[in-house]
């Protein structure tokens, strides 16, 4: 390269020295250095490139616009991105026309291309990369930028898009990927969640309601990673600016497996999250959720009715889902014709219609309960009561003999009021119809094989001032504390159970409807009425060494 640029390009030799020195240093192509040392005009580069790589030199071309025509818009738009135009193809030759034929990634590139050439149904056997100088590659890209797109909207050449795929499928990221999905199964995780982090891939797991962080992955591996799952979940690959959402079906260690899959755009990349889903692993009984023994003889004669609505409220993730189920569980029989409509259906019940609302389409929760009701149905289930609409014929379905179950988004029972109110809903219509309202939180029991005796957890309960709930048990309180140990993944605690506030919709309660006060005096009803808060019923728990009064008062304090 020296000699020639030296012999053929009149190069000095002192400016030639400058750029050697500079290359040896900072590294770079030398004629690049020199074109930006002044010595060397980038006009030169062209037949500099053609001399050296022995490529063929154009003095004049003409593209052929059959063959630009016969290329779909995405792989039009991936050539002008990567200054690559196609001339015409003669005897299955097709002649290219580059730019730089030093560009790092035009071999690669040179090897995806006959594929998705023949994807577009251009037959070729040989490539021949030409060059041209910059005037004659200018007109010709011109030329062709006016019969295509110049902007790619996916952000992503298809060539990027075919590299993405193939690195998805390579062995390290599918062995990878399936090593961390079967670590959260076997942890009992609920989700993973996978984000990049400060020059890594961050993986944390959700177990028993708390994220765990316990993972690393190279921050090369995050993308193929995220692209693997995506594919798996018929999602787009090359869309990286939107939420995207999808499902993936699974068999891992032996075990059937849906994941929920959500991705989202962040800064430095993507976040994804995947909920997993074991039909096998939820048991749909009340007697399972730890429900106390005087609330569950309340809701058991509320389940069993033949009409009426009884909601359930918490927050999101506070498992008013698999309490629904279990009260349908306890309903389902041969006699009885139950549906729900839920958003999604994320567990087939055996014998229970579900319904999945399509709000794309206009299938709302609305729509579907107008449709249900006409099915004839003694039980239903409203996944979440979101609007007016829907409250108001949930509500008369209770009224026209349906026993209505669903839920609400509020932080204790008598807010379910309050909501449905500002929702529009008549208080007539509410007095008549709701027949009970149950708030819920999920706390964590301890796991039985490292829980040690707490001495604290008494003065804790005393400065709460419900040191008076000992009187509920048979014995003396029995305190215990998390620790820790490979049962239960070093965290202390296995598994869920519910706490629980139950409010019975009576004539008292009734009356309280419309009055300024109605939150405080419908809670203080429900206590003149031997019924606990939230708080209180997760203390009794951990009264009985169920859970911890620190569990306790992170989820209900």
């Amino acid at each position: 390269m020296e000699s020639l640029l030296r012999n053929d390009f009149a190069i000095a030799e002192d400016e030639l020295r400058k750029a050697v020195l500079y290359q040896e240093r900072n590294g770079g192509n030398l004629e690049k250095i020199l074109v930006s040392l002044g010595a060397l005009s980038s006009e030169q580069l062209p037949h500099i490139y053609s001399k050296v790589f022995a490529l063929p030199f154009y003095e004049d071309a003409q593209a052929s616009e059959e063959l630009w025509g016969s290329l779909s818009k995405e792989l039009q738009s991936s050539l002008l991105a990567h200054n690559i135009l196609p001339l015409h193809n003669t005897d299955k030759k097709l002649t290219l026309l580059v730019q730089d034929p030093t560009m790092p990634a035009l071999n690669e590139l040179l090897i995806r291309l006959p594929k998705l050439l023949s994807q577009a149904d251009v037959p070729v056997n040989e490539l021949q990369v030409s060059l041209a100088s910059e005037v004659v590659f200018e007109r010709i890209k011109k030329q062709l930028q006016a019969h295509a797109p110049v902007s790619n909207t996916s952000g992503l050449s298809v060539f990027e898009e075919d590299r993405l795929r193939e690195m998805a499928s390579e062995a390290p990221t599918v062995n990878l990927l399936n090593t961390l999905i079967s670590r959260g199964l076997r942890r009992r995780a609920s989700d993973m969640h996978i984000e990049p982090s400060s020059g890594r891939g961050r993986v944390r797991y959700r177990i028993d309601g708390v994220l765990h962080e316990t993972d690393s992955i190279p921050i090369l591996m995050v993308l193929p990673i995220v692209t693997r799952l995506k594919l798996l979940a018929s999602m787009d690959i090359a869309e990286k600016r939107r939420p995207q959402d999808g499902k993936i079906e699974l068999r891992v260690d032996g075990k059937d497996v849906d994941i929920r899959v959500s991705a989202l755009p962040v800064s430095g990349g993507e976040s994804v999250v995947m909920r997993f889903l074991l039909q096998e692993s939820l048991e749909y009984d009340v007697a399972k959720l730890g429900i106390e023994a005087d609330i569950e003889a309340d809701l058991m004669l509320d389940i069993a009715s033949t009409s009426g609505v009884v909601l359930l409220t918490g927050p999101t993730g506070s498992g008013k889902t698999t309490t629904l189920y279990s009260f349908l569980s306890r309903r389902n029989e041969s006699g009885i014709k139950i549906i729900t409509i839920e958003d999604p259906v994320e567990y087939q019940l055996e014998g229970i219609n579900q319904v999945q609302v399509q709000s794309d389409i206009g299938y709302t929760f609305a729509g579907a309960l107008r449709a249900v009701v006409r099915q004839d149905p003694d039980v239903i289930m409203v996944g979440e009561i979101r609007d007016f609409e829907t409250a108001s014929i949930a509500l008369q379905s209770a009224l026209t003999g349906h026993l209505v179950f669903s839920t609400l988004h509020t932080n204790d029972a008598p807010s379910a009021y309050t909501r449905l109110l500002d929702l529009g809903v008549e208080p007539f219509l509410l007095s008549a119809a709701v027949k009970s309202i149950v708030a819920q939180r999920l706390v964590r029991q301890l796991c039985p094989h490292c829980a040690q005796l707490d001495e604290t957890a008494a003065d804790i309960v005393k400065n709460l001032q419900m040191s008076w709930l000992s009187t509920l048990l048979q014995e003396q309180p029995t305190y215990k504390k998390a620790v820790g140990c490979e049962h239960c993944a070093n965290t202390g605690y296995n598994g869920r159970i519910a706490a629980i506030e139950y409010m019975r919709c009576d004539d008292d309660l009734r009356a309280l409807l419309g009055n300024k006060n109605f939150l405080i005096e419908a809670r203080q009803l429900n206590k003149s009425k031997g019924r606990r808060t939230l708080l209180e019923d997760g203390v009794l728990k951990a009264m009985k060494g169920i859970t911890t009064i620190d569990e306790v008062v992170r989820v209900a304090g």
